[in-house]
């Protein structure tokens, strides 16, 4: 069954549910061992995951922010690398296709090779010297043109995806015109290489490695887009980074409650949970749920709702999404532990796992300070 024939987002996210059943028990494999979870993508392509943000036109879902965050909160509950990873690909996927930026019939051919084989695609921008592309650092990889195309030169750090990327959006500065361009960058290029370098206690399986690019050749028409300098228009899609942090911060509230529930010490008649710091802990982490899903919620559907004219305002709200439900999502996790206790720390608890996980949310764009300043008007 492919999650492209049903019919409703419900049942889509049942189908989802059940896909990714087998990544709980493999992500403490893959955290442990540092290795990348190539089965949970095969078992997501094999769903047609990877197409549900295609447009229609071009044989994908198309469907709305709303819709692509849940499905990302279920993967999250299961495994948070995996989330985080697909998650820039179905955000990327559905911003281009809205947003029509690139020469036409280029993104089109992407499109296809998405729906009709699974490919992935994914921004390859942080760099050594600048750090986030967000703090508005010119790339040093560099663009020189030549006759008919272009050769791209260096190095992108955190290329979340990297060992099965079939496409790379490189920023670049253009070299004699003082720009920087996007340019798509096929995986199977001459002089493009992945160097295993990820060595992050937090989201292990996400594949974040260095892309080395050492005289590519590019094609002319392979320049999608110049980047305006200035402020970044805003993007919902960026909101499938606050989902996936909730999805962790659900999946060790379900096992503080389970364990809660089911743990009795003989100093006590009865359950921890009967317990009144306990029933505490475990109501102030329903409330920070509960918070998180209204805020992130209510600005998906007003994202889906509007047009241009009203998203191009939206900047400090989605920003202030990303800032509240992260820091939640760490609060939670913390009670989860203390509910838990010392065995919380045990290598074979998966709460030590989500602690480490969930704190990498405070380093995805954008960054708590900006979204301060941007909130404070000036």
């Amino acid at each position: 069954m492919k999650l492209t024939t049903l019919n409703t987002m419900s049942e889509r996210i049942e189908l989802l549910k059940k896909t990714v059943e087998p990544f709980k028990v493999r992500a403490q494999v893959h955290d442990e061992n540092g290795t990348f979870p190539h089965e949970n993508f095969e078992d997501l392509k094999a769903v047609d995951y990877p197409a549900l943000t295609v447009p229609k036109q071009f044989g994908g879902m198309e469907i709305s922010l709303t819709e692509m965050l849940q499905h990302q909160e279920v993967i999250a509950q299961a495994d948070g690398s995996t989330a985080l990873s697909i998650g820039w690909h179905m955000g990327i996927v559905k911003h281009l296709g809205e947003n029509e930026r690139w020469p036409e019939g280029r993104y089109a051919t992407v499109a296809r090779d998405v729906v009709k084989h699974g490919a992935l695609l994914n921004n390859a921008a942080s760099e050594p010297a600048t750090g986030s592309p967000t703090r508005g650092g010119k790339p040093e990889t560099f663009a020189t043109k030549t006759t008919g195309g272009w050769i791209v030169n260096g190095r992108k750090t955190f290329t979340t995806l990297s060992p099965i990327l079939d496409y790379f959006i490189v920023s670049a500065s253009i070299d004699s015109e003082d720009q920087v361009g996007n340019f798509l960058i096929k995986h199977d290029k001459q002089g493009v290489r992945v160097d295993e370098t990820w060595d992050s206690i937090a989201m292990r399986g996400s594949g974040s490695h260095d892309l080395v690019l050492e005289n590519v050749h590019v094609d002319a028409d392979d320049l999608v887009e110049r980047i305006k300098p200035g402020r970044k228009k805003p993007a919902g899609w960026l909101l499938h980074i606050p989902a996936c942090y909730l999805g962790i911060a659900r999946a060790a509230q379900a096992y503080a409650v389970q364990f809660a529930t089911t743990y009795s010490p003989n100093s006590i008649t009865g359950t921890i949970a009967d317990l009144p710091n306990i029933k505490q802990k475990l109501g102030e982490m329903e409330l920070a749920v509960l918070e998180s899903e209204h805020f992130l919620y209510s600005v998906a559907r007003k994202w889906d709702e509007n047009g241009d004219t009203i998203r191009q305002t939206m900047g400090p709200e989605l920003g202030a999404v990303k800032l509240s439900v992260v820091n939640k999502a760490i609060h939670i996790v913390d009670l989860a532990m203390r509910v838990v206790g010392a065995r919380s720390l045990s290598k074979q608890n998966p709460l030590q796992r989500y602690y480490r996980d969930v704190r990498a949310g405070l380093h995805n764009p954008p960054m708590d300070d900006m979204t301060i300043m941007q909130l404070s008007g000036r």
